[in-house]
């Protein structure tokens, strides 16, 4: 080897070193950030809702229903004795406290959010893989994949749901299906382009096994662009949660999420908009906080949107 080639393979080394890590460049991102801190805050809103409430979020009270933000409310213990609370987002129809039902609605809405998207990016690199790698499985996969993508996510939602029965695993399992051709798609082209790269036609020509080229050598380049979709569809799976429950075939009516309550709200957006717009809100900051936190994990993991190239 000559001196040159030592000097270039030192350079490189220590720009290699000197490179700042994932992690480190994602941490600078602003979007990322911003996005990262919301999410963070709502889900711990949602895991320590237990602490941040004082009332049930399914008891009624029609003596309270339908106040302002503000009202002290009067609630009777175990005992029987009368204390009063503040409902601080006010009440709904049925005398419900609508800040303890939203702060109850993001356990709900993100364990949706975070299911769908597992559930989606597992099942749909599973076959993305399978039908990138054998031409023949590709041809009867892809046909499918086009026919469910052919059909709007929210009307085969609602058909899943409707055949199913309402309940929380039935919702997951209905959002997540329109959600994995997407994903099978993605990792279906990425597929295609790795297998053409001379180590993998090299892992193929010395006898390696096609579970382990797969797993070695294709399955790590999927890893990023998976990440950055799992973002996306998590975001697009709490608004879909949303969208079933204001139409009244997703989670039953009872159980507290943002769906839920804007649906029992809307009949008196004009005369009492607190019903609707508290939980419209948590819902928009929401989705907005994934979507930003996906945008920075794309400029940051994936080179081809880096600013400096």
């Amino acid at each position: 080897m000559t001196t040159e080639a030592i000097q270039t393979d030192l350079t490189e080394e220590t720009e290699a070193r000197s490179r700042p890590s994932a992690w480190s460049r994602l941490s600078q991102n602003l979007s990322a950030r911003i996005g990262g801190g919301l999410l963070l805050l709502i889900a711990l809103i949602g895991l320590f809702a237990s602490f941040l409430t004082t009332l049930d979020p399914t008891e009624i009270n029609p003596s309270n229903r339908l106040k302002s933000p503000g009202h002290e409310a009067s609630i009777r213990d175990d005992e029987g004795k009368k204390h009063k609370v503040t409902a601080h987002m006010g009440t709904d129809s049925l005398g419900r406290d609508i800040y303890s039902r939203v702060v109850y609605g993001s356990r709900i809405s993100l364990v949706v959010g975070i299911a769908v998207a597992l559930i989606s990016v597992l099942a749909g690199t599973l076959i993305g893989l399978v039908a990138g790698y054998f031409r023949w499985v590709d041809a009867i996969v892809m046909r499918i994949m086009d026919g469910l993508m052919a059909i709007p996510a929210i009307l085969l939602a609602i058909s899943l749901v409707s055949l199913s029965g309402a309940s929380l695993f039935a919702v997951i399992f209905a959002i997540s299906i329109p959600e994995i051709p997407r994903v099978v798609r993605l990792v279906r082209s990425i597929v295609l382009t790795i297998r053409e790269e001379p180590y993998v036609e090299a892992a193929i020509s010395v006898g390696t096994p096609t579970p382990k080229i797969l797993w070695r050598h294709v399955l790590p380049n999927t890893i990023s662009p998976l990440i950055v979709q799992g973002t996306f569809i998590c975001g697009s799976a709490i608004l879909l949660e949303a969208i079933l429950s204001f139409l009244g075939v997703g989670i039953p009516p009872e159980t507290p999420t943002w769906g839920n309550i804007m649906a029992e709200g809307r009949d008196f957006f004009q005369i009492h908009p607190h019903a609707i717009f508290f939980p419209a809100i948590f819902l928009s900051l929401t989705v907005l906080a994934i979507n930003m936190l996906g945008d920075g994990m794309r400029d940051t993991l994936d080179p081809r949107m880096d600013r400096n190239i």
